[in-house]
């Protein structure tokens, strides 16, 4: 498989990584373009992947060609882009750029779109994603594989999902590091000290969503499990409900939500 990467910042390369540790494509089949030299000359050194600092050599005779630039740079890559000799799919994992925005600036409706989120650097991550009928079985299966290598993968049938997506997943893992802090911080108040508070936070959180994960049971009655009447378990949850935090995540999700339809339309 011939992947052109245009961007090669932190999700560029996790891209890059992913798919090659899985033995998705090889590094000779990639080609990365970025503005920065610097940028250029780490990948190449690291991954011995190719690279240009041209948009047109990325992606030209390419199966895939991602988009992992800012959104607010979509029409600087739009301007480089090549009108003609791409034939392959466009993927993109710019948040609140829609497709029909994509298709217009590139000329082209074979376009997957993609909601990956940052745990993707570790292989971790969680890729939500869609395609346009113009795709091809071939190119739908590429894109597949290559949100697999990233970690796990859901296709959604309608681009509207995506926003959705976003506000949990895309956003998710900020609201699971405000919480890690905030168990730390509470560990240091009690009187730890911060790194055996933050190794107790960060390794429960990482123990409970694994433990949820390898189960497949429902929350409710794996937090039941560790509730015992009138415990300390107990006592917390108590104050948690009371200060609305169950009622705040669900605002907060919302509000992402919200904001990823506003940006869609901008």
């Amino acid at each position: 498989m011939k992947i052109g990467v245009i961007g090669g910042g932190a999700m560029g390369e996790a891209i890059v990584a992913a798919v090659t540790n899985a033995g998705v494509t090889d590094a000779a089949s990639i080609c990365v373009a970025d503005i920065s030299q610097a940028r250029l000359d780490y990948l190449r050194a690291h991954y011995g992947v190719e690279t240009t600092a041209s948009v047109a050599d990325a992606v030209t005779g390419r199966d895939l060609c991602i988009l992992a630039v800012k959104p607010q740079n979509i029409e600087d890559a739009a301007r480089a882009w090549p009108r003609k000799g791409l034939g392959g799919t466009v993927v993109s994992i710019m948040a609140g750029v829609p497709i029909d925005r994509i298709a217009r600036l590139l000329g082209t409706q074979a376009i997957v779109r993609a909601m990956p989120n940052t745990p993707a650097q570790i292989g971790e991550g969680m890729t939500v994603w869609t395609a346009t009928e113009s795709v091809p079985e071939a190119g739908r299966d590429q894109a597949k594989r290559v949100f697999a290598a990233l970690g796990q993968e859901v296709f959604v049938p309608e681009e509207r999902y995506l926003d959705m997506a976003t506000a949990l997943s895309g956003s998710g893992p900020a609201y699971v590091f405000l919480f890690i802090e905030a168990l730390t911080d509470a560990g240091v108040h009690l009187g730890l000290a911060r790194e055996t508070a933050s190794l107790l936070a960060v390794q429960t959180v990482l123990g409970s969503a694994r433990y949820a994960r390898e189960t497949q049971r429902h929350p409710a009655e794996l937090r039941n499990q560790v509730t015992s009447p009138g415990g300390t378990t107990t006592e917390a949850l108590r104050v948690l409900e009371a200060k609305g935090v169950r009622a705040a995540v669900l605002e907060a999700v919302i509000a992402a939500y919200e904001k990823s339809r506003q940006l869609g339309q901008a």
